[in-house]
């Protein structure tokens, strides 16, 4: 998958921009942080013991448990890179919108499934069938992995963000801090921020940080949709036309096949990749999407099945509406802003949102209301940042403790208190590894790190949680084949593609890859490795399945009764 960077290249969109807006930027940052720190302190004083840390006591409605999926799956990429993409790209930008959206049509039948088979983590699933430590000790390095990388791409975002809200985009410095050093310093800021959160506050203060951003997105997308459609008499026809003209593909813009799954003349083979990776990436951005960990938990807030259904019919309305927005914004920025502008500020087109913003400021109310509509946006992306980072900490060191520690290390008898404090300190561990690995990677492709843990996601993940609700036979072997096979499957293909090495610019010749030029290892044509690994990772799963003499038809009997009913649902595995 290559997801677009949503802030790594956010920095340059704001040229000009200095004084007022930064004043206001930085308020408005400091406002949020405060509210969600008074959040935390609360919530903590209600955490008691595993319920309330994983699972926030149960206590969430399907309403808001909907508000907070909205504001887990929608990341800074949702909010500035698919925009930017319908910027640059047209109607193949809009497929990003498209591929998100119809992964939660996938997600909706499993939420019932998942909440009624599972207590706190993805391993409660498998683990009720299966030998108990091996298949928590696998979902655990598959938890743990993806979010990670997930962690690392989002960091690096933020201090690139961070470095804009200092007014060092330009080469200037702030208190003796280069734009680099300000950077790293954000990277170390946000990775405390998100371990105070989740130490603090567990499950209960993510819900909550999550339902404030996502009313904080949501209603920030609103105001510049309205705004962009008010600039064009609210006739989307003109404001269609407006974008296609200003593109410079003319109509072009508006049909499939200017950005994505590229026909090449006289080159076969080059269009078949093409396809083929543009298939590839639909299958990461759908098939990820289900059974990333943090989105996997959240089904464990509310009180039963029907409330977990309930709330991703929520978030489903509340996501297409986004989506939807998306559009607005991007053919908004095609034609208010201009595709020239916004390549000479970030050629991925991270910078139309900003750059609309400003712009709509502009118009609206002259250079003030630009500094207000500029930081406005700026301030909704860092708290989109903080909201993911602090959920992706919670499932990984949930995984630890629970899984790992209480029922690999404790073989299943550890106190609570125990477990939470273990919860406590993996927090701790996960985001000192996360600040350590993002600050490694400033200046990697942030993209190619996003689209390596949907991947891995959809390789891994995937075929664990479908088989062990759906086929008898599957067993322990086949979860740790299926998960390592996965994972290993993924890694491999990306390594040896053009993601890594041997990618240029065939017009100036710049190397698009993550190693230097001098490098090339790259034999595997695709960029997006999910239409090759996720075949794997279900054929990892089934022959290492086949291949073991285990059988537990009566746990697969039972499973199915807890699935569809919830019998039992809170129970713990024996």
């Amino acid at each position: 998958m290559t997801a677009p960077d949503a802030s790594g290249h956010l920095a340059d969109a704001l040229t000009g921009q200095v004084g007022a807006a930064h004043l206001w930027t930085v308020g408005l940052c400091a406002l949020f942080v405060l509210v969600t720190l008074a959040i935390t302190v609360r919530a903590r004083r209600t955490t008691h013991g595993a319920v309330d840390f994983y699972a926030g006591g149960r206590e969430f409605s399907g309403t808001q448990n909907g508000l907070a999926l909205t504001g887990d799956y929608l990341s800074a990429a949702s909010f500035l890179g698919i925009a930017g993409m319908i910027a640059l790209q047209g109607y193949d930008g809009f497929l990003y919108s498209i591929g998100f959206l119809v992964a939660w049509l996938l997600v909706l039948p499993m939420a019932q499934l998942m909440r009624n088979t599972g207590r706190f983590t993805m391993a409660d699933l498998p683990a009720f069938r299966m030998r108990r430590m091996r298949v928590r000790l696998a979902c655990t390095v598959s938890t743990v992995t993806v979010s990670v990388f997930y962690l690392v791409a989002q960091m690096v975002g933020a201090g690139a963000l961070f470095a804009v809200l200092l007014g060092l985009h330009d080469g200037g410095t702030f208190l003796g801090l280069t734009d680099s050093q300000a950077r790293t310093g954000a990277i170390v800021l946000v990775g405390v921020l998100m371990i105070v959160y989740v130490m603090y506050g567990g499950m209960k203060a993510a819900t909550w940080l999550q339902i404030i951003k996502a009313v904080a997105l949501l209603g920030a997308t609103g105001l510049l949709t309205v705004l962009v459609l008010a600039a064009f008499s609210f006739d989307p026809r003109a404001l269609l036309d407006g974008a296609a003209e200003a593109s410079g593909h003319g109509s072009a813009f508006l049909e499939p096949g200017l950005g994505l799954g590229q026909d090449v003349p006289g080159d076969a083979a080059a269009t078949l990749y093409n396809k083929l990776d543009l298939i590839s990436l639909g299958l990461a951005l759908v098939l990820g999407t289900v059974a990333l960990p943090h989105i996997l938990i959240r089904f464990y807030t509310v009180r039963d099945g029907r409330a977990a259904r309930s709330s991703v019919n929520r978030m489903v309305v509340m996501v297409g509406a986004f989506y939807l927005m998306t559009l607005a914004l991007g053919f908004g920025a095609a034609a208010l802003v201009g595709s020239e502008r916004i390549v000479a500020m970030d050629p991925s087109g991270n910078t139309a949102v900003p750059l609309l913003a400003e712009e709509l400021g502009r118009l609206t109310a002259g250079p003030a209301g630009a500094a207000v509509l500029l930081a406005l946006v700026s301030a909704v992306a860092l708290a989109t940042i903080l909201a993911v980072v602090a959920s992706l900490t919670l499932a990984s060191s949930s995984s630890i403790a629970h899984d790992l520690f209480g029922h690999v290390l404790m073989w299943g008898r550890p106190r609570e208190s125990q477990e939470v404090a273990v919860a406590r300190f993996s927090a701790c561990l996960v985001g000192g590894v996360s600040i350590v690995l993002a600050i490694q990677a400033q200046e990697q492709n942030v993209a190619a790190i996003v689209g390596l843990a949907f991947s891995m996601a959809a390789a891994a993940n995937l075929p664990v949680i479908v088989l062990t609700l759906f086929w008898r036979r599957f067993n322990t072997r086949g979860v740790e084949w299926g998960i390592y096979g996965g994972l290993a499957s993924t890694m491999l293909l990306v390594l040896f593609s053009p993601v890594m090495s041997g990618k240029t610019d065939p017009v100036t010749g710049e190397n698009l890859s993550v190693l230097p030029a001098s490098v090339d290892i790259q034999f595997v044509p695709l960029e997006n490795p999910a239409l090759v690994a996720v075949p794997l990772g279900f054929l990892f799963a089934i022959v290492g399945s086949l291949l073991s003499r285990e059988r537990n038809s009566g746990r697969y009997t039972e499973l199915r009764v807890r699935s569809l009913t919830g019998w039992a649902a809170d129970r713990e595995t024996p």
